[in-house]
């Protein structure tokens, strides 16, 4: 499991798992519990391509939020 260090958002980290392309494992740590572990749940079996592109840009506050952090770790581990 790698550990995404966040910038900007009520979540403090990312882990994450990628195996074969696939998103296998997520946790986003902090944040609002009920859109964190959904955000989580959603990209689990999905291909880092498709999770990058669906959730890269997407803005909460101080121009990233959750899901666009999420992005940035995934681009980060490939």
């Amino acid at each position: 499991m790698k550990t995404y260090k966040t910038q900007g958002t009520c979540a403090s980290a990312i882990n994450y798992e990628v195996t074969d392309g696939i998103v296998t494992a997520c946790e986003i740590v902090g944040g609002c519990p009920g859109n964190t572990k959904g955000v989580a749940k959603l990209v689990i079996g999905r291909k880092v391509e498709d999770v990058i592109a669906t959730l890269k840009g997407i803005q909460c506050r101080n121009g990233t939020s959750c899901p666009d952090q999420l992005a940035r770790a995934l681009e980060e581990s490939r």
